[in-house]
């Protein structure tokens, strides 16, 4: 799993080459691929996402976002199948296609400035990540304005979306969660395909779980963007259940103004731990998995919930919000309206299941998590998406598909 970048894709036979002239700014460098020797060639293709694990030399690529090893592996998909491609970062706003590009996919950011300077026969596909920056935007706010109105205090939320136009601008989309991610771009028209988000890591001892020890703790792990991702929901409704423990993982830092805000509950509040940001490849994050029975995150939006399924294949039981976008089954709860009262009701119905109940729960959460959600899965996904609408696809009615050589 932890493949250096050149180990990855010297295994395809592909050696990156940079361009001659020395940049500085990471958004505006050009990676080129070509496919390994000897296949025929279907072309270039164009891919506007996350760059830097390209860049990374014999570092091994990150796990603290999915998307770097899904960018590195959508490329790969394109390889295999006989396209040379062009990689630049979804944040370079110099770049101009000059190529003949038969297929242009790309993150929402910038999607709308490149679409109309390729080609009018190439294919693009966005790259859906988040819910519909509309929708993204109003949860977020009105989260906020409900913790002012609780708290009397203004936060920020780093989660916003930039208002972009993309998949107006693309002819199909691909998106990494679920019905609720996709429904937020339905209005566009336009056809829309699950390529369900991979995780960093798979865990294979959480099958010896003490449901007994672990059946009161719970965790909230999640990145920045605490109020967007109902921190602030969870740390008021333990401050409210001296008999539950929580468990609190995320990058502290980030959020001076929200570690202010939530001093005491975070750091003078006996049930809840602050333990900040935690590796998921390391002993002390399996080690808190071990001790808790679930873990709740109740986000307003989101394209995919990486963290939660993450806990979900180390053995924890989701209390998830809709909006967490992540397919939960038998395992766990999905939250309807996400207010504290309802965070504490399910907290405390679930500690309360037979231990044999909650066993079930956290077989189910794995079994869900292996079977859906891996680094395996993912490329198999986008491989099929590829092969059956892309390399099938007639670029128009005058001319022959991308599955034909040229």
């Amino acid at each position: 799993m932890r493949k250096t970048v050149k180990s990855f894709l010297r295994s395809l036979g592909i050696e990156i080459r940079r361009p001659s002239k020395s940049v500085s700014d990471i958004r505006e460098r050009i990676v080129q691929l070509e496919p390994p020797q000897g296949r025929t060639s279907r072309g270039r293709a164009l891919l506007a996402y996350v760059l830097e694990p390209f860049l990374r030399g014999n570092s091994p690529i990150s796990n603290a976002h999915t998307h770097d090893w899904e960018s590195l592996q959508i490329a790969q998909t394109l390889l295999e199948r006989g396209f040379s491609v062009d990689v630049i970062s979804y944040l370079n706003r110099t770049f101009n296609p000059a190529d003949d590009y038969r297929i242009f996919i790309g993150a929402r950011t910038n999607f709308e400035r490149i679409a109309p300077r390729v080609p009018a026969e190439c294919i693009k596909i966005v790259h859906l990540d988040t819910a519909h920056w509309l929708f993204n935007n109003q949860a977020a706010y009105r989260r906020l304005l409900d913790l002012q109105k609780r708290r009397g205090v203004t936060l920020d939320n780093i989660k916003t979306v930039e208002a972009n136009w993309a998949i107006e601008h693309a002819d199909m989309g691909t998106v990494l969660g679920n019905d609720f991610t996709i429904d937020t771009y339905r209005y566009a028209g336009k056809p829309l395909f699950r390529i369900p988000i991979s995780t960093p890591e798979t865990y294979d001892w959480a099958a010896d779980k003490d449901i007994e020890a672990a059946r009161h703790r719970y965790l909230w792990f999640g990145s920045s963007g605490f109020v967007h991702k109902g921190l602030d929901l969870v740390l008021e409704a333990f401050a409210g259940m001296p008999d539950k423990r929580l468990v609190v993982c995320g990058p502290f830092d980030d959020e001076p103004r929200f570690l202010d805000a939530y001093r005491k509950e975070l750091f003078e509040t006996s049930n809840i731990e602050a333990t900040g940001w935690v590796d998921v490849s390391g002993q002390k994050f399996r080690n808190i998995a071990q001790s808790c029975i679930g873990l709740i995150y109740p986000s307003c939006s989101e394209g995919g919930g990486g963290s939660a399924i993450t806990c979900m294949h180390a053995g924890m039981v989701p209390l998830l919000s809709r909006e967490t976008s992540v397919d939960v089954g038998d395992s766990g709860l999905i939250l309807t309206s996400s207010d504290i009262g309802e965070i504490r009701a399910r907290v405390r119905a679930l500690s309360e299941e037979p231990e044999e109940r909650l066993a079930a729960r956290v077989q189910a959460s794995i079994g869900i998590a292996r079977e859906s959600h891996t680094r395996e899965i993912f490329a198999a996904a986008f491989a099929r998406f590829v092969d059956d609408h892309l390399l099938q696809r007639p670029r128009n009615p005058s001319t022959s598909s991308l599955g034909e050589s040229p």
